[in-house]
């Protein structure tokens, strides 16, 4: 895989979006996230920096941009710094506490 992109299912294993890779590629393989809008086919599919990626978890869904690619699954503040969230954005792309 070229150096500017990265597996889903590792991804949102380095994310925090799932415990482990192997229920990362099952989130994927079941059919609960999707990128840039798509229905994730495979937990091999690619993502790269900017793409948007909807996760629909049992009781929430988040939607977030990739804002990097991870090197490990580190802790849970290193982790938020791969992505950022735009469930808490407004629908006008601008942060809640800005809008006015």
């Amino acid at each position: 895989m070229r150096a500017d992109r990265q597996r889903l299912d590792k991804w949102l294993w380095f994310a925090r979006f799932a415990k482990t890779r192997s229920l990362a590629a099952r989130l994927i393989e079941d059919g609960f996230v999707r990128v840039n809008g798509q229905r994730a086919d495979a937990p091999s599919k690619a993502v790269a920096v900017g793409d948007v990626i909807t996760v629909a978890a049992q009781h929430v869904t988040a939607a977030v941009r990739v804002v990097d690619l991870g090197a490990r699954r580190g802790p849970a503040p290193e982790a938020r710094l791969l992505y950022a969230d735009l469930s808490a954005e407004s629908p006008a792309g601008v942060p809640p506490d800005e809008a006015g």
